[in-house]
C-alpha cells in the first residue's frame, strides 16, 4: 500500500509539471501564431522477462516527450522534444514557428473547433498503480513460463515469460484555452513455448492484460493456456484447394473489423482511396449487427476522455442495424469533407460488436464442416478494392467437431462480401482489444492449399 501511495504522489507531481510545460509552450506560441496545440505524454514502468526460470531482462523506463503544432496564416509547423526544461521548450516552440514559415498554406489546417473540445474530462477509472517489486515481477513471469513448460513432455523449449507494468500521463492543451490531462496504467503477463512431436515443432503463446493488476488472469492460467494452445497445433495437415465455410476465432475476428476502421477513416474518404467511398447510409453488414463505440468504458483498454486533438469522445453507433452511420473523422479530414470531427484522431475507442448468443461450440455445430482460423499472416488486404488474401492456420472441422490442425493455407475473398454475408457471431467475446467481438462465421471463402 505504501508503494502505491508513493507512486500516486509522484504521478500527481509529474502531472502538475507536465501541465506547466504545456502552458509554457502555449504562452510562448500565443503572440506569434494564429493557433497552437501542445501534447505531452510520459510513460514510466518496469518490464521483465525470464527463460527457463532465469532472468533474461529487467528494464526500468521513464520516457516522455512534448509535441507542439502551430498554425499561422494557414501554414502548419510541428516540433517535439524529450527535454522539458524551459529553455528546451522555448527552442521547440521556435522550431515549430520556423517550420511553419516554409510550409504551403492549407485552408483546412488549424486547431479543432472550440465547441468540440473536452473542457471537462470524466474520470474513466484508468489509473491503478501496482505494488510490484522487481523480484515479484520476475516471480510472476517465471511462474507463467514454468507452468507451461511442465504441462506436457512434448513441450521442448521456451521463448520465456514476461511481465510488464507501466503508468502513463497524458496532457493536452490548445490556444482555445483547453488544458486537460489524465493518468492510466497497463499491466500484462505472457508466456510463449515450443512443442515438438515426430519432428514437427510448433510455437504459441498466451497473455493477459488489464488496467488493474487484480484484473489479470493468474500465472497458472497463462501457463496452462499457453501449453494448451501450443499442443493443439502439433501435427498440422494441409488442405486441398476448395471453397468452404470459415470461422474467424475471436482473436483474429477483431482484425476482420479492424479493416473496417481503415475503410471508413476520413483520410481514406477524402483521398477517395476506400472501397466504401459511397457507402455512408448504406447497409454493409447484416441487419442484426450493430457496432457501438464506448470511449468512456470504465477501465477500458481503449478508453479516453478526448482524442489526440482534444476533441471530446462520445458513445456512438458506428454501424446501426447493418447500416454505416458515419465516417471516423479527425479535425483535418472533417474539414476536407465539410463535416465535424468525430473525435477519432489517434484511433478508435472500445468498439463492441454484438453477437447472437451462440457459444463457440454451437458456432462449430452451425458450421458443420469447414475451417476455423486462429492465426493470420501477411498483409494481403487492399483498402482500395477490399480484396482479401492472407496466409492462415487453424483447425479443420467436420460434423461440428474439431478434427485436426491445419497450416500453410491461404484464405481469400472480398471484404464487402465477407462483412455483408456474416452468418452469426459468437458470445466468446475477445476483451483484450480495442475491438471487442466474438468468433465470426462466414458462409464461404476460397481456401488455397496443396
Amino acid at each position: 500500500m505504501a508503494l502505491a501511495m508513493k507512486v500516486i504522489s509522484q504521478v500527481a507531481q509529474q502531472r502538475k509539471t507536465l501541465e506547466e510545460a504545456v502552458t509554457t509552450a502555449l504562452e510562448l506560441a500565443a503572440g506569434k501564431s494564429d493557433g497552437a496545440e501542445v501534447s505531452v505524454s510520459k510513460t514510466t514502468g518496469i518490464g521483465v522477462s525470464t527463460r527457463y526460470g532465469e532472468v533474461e531482462n529487467v528494464e526500468f523506463n521513464s520516457d516522455g516527450a512534448l509535441g507542439i503544432t502551430v498554425y499561422h496564416q494557414n501554414r502548419k509547423g510541428s516540433a517535439s522534444s524529450t527535454d522539458l526544461s524551459p529553455q528546451a521548450i522555448a527552442r521547440t516552440v521556435q522550431a515549430a514557428l520556423d517550420i511553419a514559415r516554409y510550409t504551403s498554406p492549407d485552408p483546412f489546417a488549424g486547431v479543432a473547433d472550440k465547441e468540440l473540445l473536452a473542457f471537462e474530462a470524466p474520470d474513466l477509472d484508468l489509473f491503478h498503480p501496482a505494488e510490484v517489486s522487481p523480484d515479484e515481477a520476475i516471480e510472476l513471469a517465471s511462474r507463467a513460463e514454468q507452468v507451461a513448460l511442465k504441462a506436457d513432455k512434448r513441450i521442448s523449449n521456451t521463448e520465456g515469460g514476461s511481465f510488464n507494468s507501466h503508468y502513463g500521463i497524458k496532457v493536452f492543451g490548445n490556444s482555445h484555452g483547453m488544458l486537460q490531462s489524465y493518468c492510466s496504467t497497463r499491466h500484462s503477463l505472457s508466456s510463449c513455448v515450443i512443442a515438438e512431436e515426430n519432428g514437427d515443432m510448433e510455437r504459441d503463446y498466451a497473455y493477459t492484460i488489464g488496467r488493474a493488476l487484480e484484473d489479470l488472469q493468474s500465472p497458472e492460467w497463462v501457463g496452462e493456456e499457453c501449453a494448451r494452445r501450443t499442443l493443439s497445433r502439433l501435427a498440422p495437415r494441409k488442405l486441398s484447394t476448395m471453397k468452404a465455410p470459415v470461422i474467424f476465432a475471436n482473436e483474429v475476428a477483431t482484425g476482420l473489423f479492424g479493416h473496417l476502421v481503415g475503410a471508413i477513416a476520413g483520410g481514406s474518404v477524402y483521398r477517395k482511396s476506400t472501397f466504401l467511398l459511397d457507402s455512408l447510409g448504406s447497409q454493409i453488414l447484416p441487419d442484426w449487427l450493430t457496432i457501438e463505440e464506448h470511449p468512456h468504458l470504465l477501465k477500458g483498454l481503449a478508453s479516453t476522455p478526448f482524442d489526440s486533438e482534444g476533441v471530446r469522445t462520445e458513445r456512438r453507433d458506428i454501424i446501426k442495424d447493418g447500416v454505416l452511420t458515419q465516417w471516423l473523422l479527425t479535425n483535418y479530414s472533417a474539414r476536407k469533407l465539410g463535416l465535424k470531427s468525430t473525435g477519432h484522431a489517434g484511433g478508435i475507442h472500445n468498439w463492441r460488436i454484438n453477437g447472437r448468443g451462440l457459444s463457440f461450440e454451437k458456432l462449430l455445430k452451425e458450421m458443420g464442416t469447414g475451417l476455423v482460423v486462429t492465426e493470420l499472416m501477411g498483409q494481403g488486404v487492399s483498402g482500395v478494392t477490399g480484396d482479401y488474401s492472407r496466409g492462415a492456420s487453424g483447425f479443420w472441422v467436420e460434423n461440428g467437431e474439431i478434427q485436426y490442425p491445419v497450416s500453410e493455407i491461404t484464405i481469400a475473398g472480398n471484404l464487402k462480401d465477407m462483412w455483408r454475408n456474416i452468418v452469426t457471431i459468437g458470445d466468446d467475446i475477445e476483451t483484450r482489444s480495442n475491438i471487442q467481438c466474438g468468433s465470426v462465421l462466414l458462409p464461404e471463402m476460397k481456401i488455397a492449399g496443396q
